[in-house]
């Protein structure tokens, strides 16, 4: 194994170093999935840049009724096979059987629970984490079943793949992956980027209006939002809460806006298509991430675009990356700092109009282009037989 370097002190990536490899990613979902977000998102948008490379990328995700059981889409085969739980044996199946193709190199995504790919294949495995779910695991899964995938994430994933490859996608998560005992040297940084914006028109709401986007799960705690909107409501009269996106937890969460008081305050939007999603990002004059964790915060990026600053929680992890506190966004200890905060961005058009600026500036500096020229430089280093311990791009503050 040679020494580690920096990715930009490597040897550029040849233009046909991945041309007919054939790369598989194990992942529990894609973005067609009615539960799928922003860890989707980069995954797809990594596979396409390495399909422009000329590679031959599968993508194993669980079966769904939104999409078929196999297509080709942009040159991505996608196989979807067993449930939310299932499809980790049926991915291990698939890849010992070799209904994946024989990989050159397998991606595993591992989003809380692993597929622990490393017993099914003797191609080099590389790990793809968002974020360590410690905190999740009692929140989602209380109980016996929330402490038994801990141990699996963090003692049993971290012993399968001691000499793997990692791909984190933030300084925070790295940091966190040291912590469960894995090797500086093996955890590389990929930074996510941002979508260019789609053209809405009409600018921002005329009266106050704060935007959540995401799934609707506990551990978003969304509720949140809706404690600070309806805290506010008497100090910025028209204040209003659009809330984006679906999920297992919406019935839950539309029993507590009814059980505060804040039906009138709040609108449900759903899952909506990409044009209405840009559009109240538009309207909006701030977006709210009340969410106990993220790996990064994809609508952070997305947001910004559209000159909308983001709040959020400072140990969400990836937030102080995607967010520049100040600048692009604020970010905040507490519930009660999450709402004053909010109160003070709506009250303060210069301070607004300052952050405003901001997230359009830190949007820009992340693309995906970008992220996935980095993730295919991890790649071939792997396939070469290295490690990297990169973290890119290198000007981002740890």
């Amino acid at each position: 194994m040679c020494a580690v370097r920096p990715l930009t002190d490597r040897p550029p990536l040849d233009p046909e170093e991945l041309t007919g490899r054939s790369v598989v990613f194990l992942s529990w979902r894609d973005t067609r999935n009615p539960e799928g977000g922003g860890a989707e998102r980069f995954l797809e948008k990594i596979a396409a840049g390495l399909v422009v490379r000329g590679a031959e990328v599968t993508i194993f995700c669980a079966a769904h009724d939104a999409a078929p059981a196999e297509e080709v889409v942009d040159g991505i085969r996608f196989v979807r096979r067993g449930s939310k739980m299932g499809v980790y044996p049926a991915g291990l199946r698939a890849l010992r059987r070799g209904d994946l193709g024989r990989p050159d190199v397998v991606v595993d995504v591992q989003n809380g629970m692993p597929f622990l790919a490393r017993l099914a294949t003797r191609a080099p495995v590389v790990v793809l984490i968002h974020h360590v779910h410690r905190e999740q695991w009692p929140v989602v899964y209380p109980g016996l079943v929330g402490r038994v995938g801990w141990w699996i994430e963090h003692r049993l994933a971290p012993l399968v793949y001691r000499a793997s490859q990692y791909v984190a996608v933030s300084r925070a998560t790295r940091d966190e992956l040291l912590g469960l005992g894995v090797a500086r040297e093996r955890v590389a940084v990929v930074h996510n980027g941002t979508d260019h914006p789609l053209a809405v028109e009409g600018g921002p709401s005329p009266t106050p209006l704060v935007a959540v986007v995401g799934r609707l799960v506990p551990h978003k705690q969304v509720e949140h939002a809706v404690d600070a909107v309806l805290a506010l409501r008497e100090v910025h009269p028209g204040i209003r809460l659009s809330i984006v996106g679906s999920g297992w937890w919406e019935e839950d969460l539309r029993a507590y806006v009814a059980e505060v008081g804040a039906t009138d305050l709040v609108d449900f939007e759903g899952q909506v298509d990409e044009a209405r999603k840009h559009e109240i990002y538009e309207r909006a004059w701030v977006l709210l991430l009340p969410s106990l964790k993220e790996g990064w915060g994809l609508v952070v990026g997305e947001a910004g675009m559209h000159a909308t600053p983001t709040i959020a929680y400072r140990s969400a992890g990836g937030t102080r990356e995607s967010i520049e506190n100040g600048v692009s966004g604020l970010l905040v200890d507490t519930q009660a700092e999450l709402t004053q905060a909010l109160s003070e961005v709506l009250a303060t058009p210069d301070l607004r109009a300052g952050l405003s600026r901001g997230a359009v500036e830190v949007s820009r500096r992340f693309t995906w282009e970008h992220a996935q020229h980095s993730f295919a430089l991890v790649l071939a280093e792997v396939l070469r037989g290295n490690r990297v311990d990169a973290a890119d791009p290198e000007d981002v503050p740890g």
